[in-house]
């Protein structure tokens, strides 16, 4: 890896303070931004919450932190792409209602983001609502046949265009086989290096490698290159490692032979759990069974491992795994949006409940039905709560960071 005279490169004694600064400004940068960034405000709030009709649902694995960014279109081994959760570092068995007012809390803030009416907010509401038990009475069936909202088509077209040449220009910054040290990717400490290498070395992490794409399984697998990762909001501070990995000796064209894998820490996770059901204890493995329950798709693709005695996750980067960016919607399409994500979350629900469950859970959700909305009450409450303890809670956020840098 060459050196390079850098300011945005920072080595690892600078990294804590650089990420916190990136954290606290990313943070800043909107109210949609804070709520992604924010989970632990989340489930403040959840805890202190008085709404007591809040239902409690099925023991089934959640998301954890379902919030727009965090879904999107998601390839599996073979190159099939859906729109599936994208990250899953909360996950835990809980209540599936968590999950639907957390979406519905990223959406009413992506609504008031686009300067919509209020009455927006409550429609947007109600087709959450609608979309979720849409999912969940007709078992997750039928997606296909929904019209994709314009963000989620747009996304998809995306997706299914992409290929190697646009993910090695996006995390390579070109296609030499090498990771471009700057403000995205900074150098290692000498433990981590060598110990990246020891964990790609693995048995579980080559079949890994080997299984995307129909590589050649007696390939000899060899890191070319590896590097520090800065991304992300709320995890930024966590350990996170890009490595660049070769099976066929250096044959670059198309990508062929190359591959980009994504190391991440795993933590304990924020989101409360079902305690009388068992769960993994590992939180690496925790993240990679949740994942094969709520997004099969991500899952498969994911592998828990160790790393400098520090519980982690591993999966191969591909150019199809897209986040949703969701700038500027309208009325119609904020409806049509939060009706298609919650049948997406209601369907990776429906697939791990039996009918009986299933229509029990159904029942429970129909039977609060508010006289006001078309929507249980306790699910636009929860949603209005959560806007105004966030909206409180950025402004304060955006004056401390800005009293922090007062000169």
């Amino acid at each position: 890896m060459p050196n390079q005279q850098n300011t945005e490169i920072k080595q690892p004694r600078y990294r804590n303070a650089e990420l916190t600064e990136r954290r606290n400004l990313k943070m800043a940068g909107s109210i949609h931004a804070y709520v992604r960034g924010n989970t632990a405000k989340y489930y403040d709030w959840l805890k202190q919450a008085e709404i007591s009709s809040i239902p409690q649902g099925p023991a089934i694995w959640i998301c954890g932190d379902c919030h727009t960014g965090n879904l999107g279109p998601v390839a599996n081994a073979e190159g099939k792409i859906d729109i599936e959760i994208r990250d899953l570092d909360q996950t835990v068995i809980g209540n599936p209602a968590n999950d639907v007012i957390r979406l519905g809390l990223s959406l009413a803030t992506a609504v008031r983001s686009s300067d919509l009416p209020g009455v927006v907010t409550a429609q947007m509401i109600e087709a959450l609502y609608a979309g979720y038990v849409n999912a969940l009475v007709h078992n997750g069936r039928g997606i296909d046949k929904l019209q994709r909202p314009v963000f989620v088509h747009s996304a998809m077209q995306k997706a299914l265009k992409r290929t190697w040449k646009n993910l090695a220009r996006e995390r390579l910054e070109g296609l030499t086989p090498e990771i471009t040290l700057g403000k995205k990717f900074w150098p290692l400490l000498k433990k981590e290096h060598l110990e990246i290498h020891s964990v790609f070395n693995q048995p579980d992490i080559q079949d890994l490698v080997t299984m995307i794409g129909q590589r050649d399984q007696s390939a000899q697998l060899k890191v070319i290159d590896s590097a520090y990762w800065v991304k992300g909001c709320s995890s930024l501070g966590l350990l996170r490692y890009i490595v660049l990995m070769d099976s066929s000796n250096h044959i670059v064209r198309d990508g062929k032979g190359l591959c980009l894998m994504d190391l991440k820490e795993a933590t304990t996770a924020l989101a409360p759990r079902y305690s009388n059901t068992p769960m993994p204890k590992d939180n690496a493995a925790r993240i990679v069974e949740g994942a094969r329950h709520l997004s099969p798709f991500l899952g498969e693709r994911m592998r828990a491992s160790k790393f400098l005695d520090t519980s982690v996750f591993i999966r191969e980067l591909l150019p199809q795994d897209l986040k949703l960016e969701i700038e500027g919607v309208n009325d119609v399409e904020a409806k049509d949006l939060a009706f298609y994500l919650a049948f997406v979350i209601g369907r990776a629900h429906a697939r791990q409940m039996d009918d009986s469950v299933r229509n029990a859970w159904v029942k429970e959700l129909k039977r609060n039905q508010s006289k006001t909305i078309d929507a249980p009450f306790w699910l636009w409450r929860s949603i209005v709560e959560l806007m105004s303890v966030h909206e409180a809670g950025y402004l304060e956020h955006c004056r401390r960071y800005a009293l922090s840098h007062l000169k």
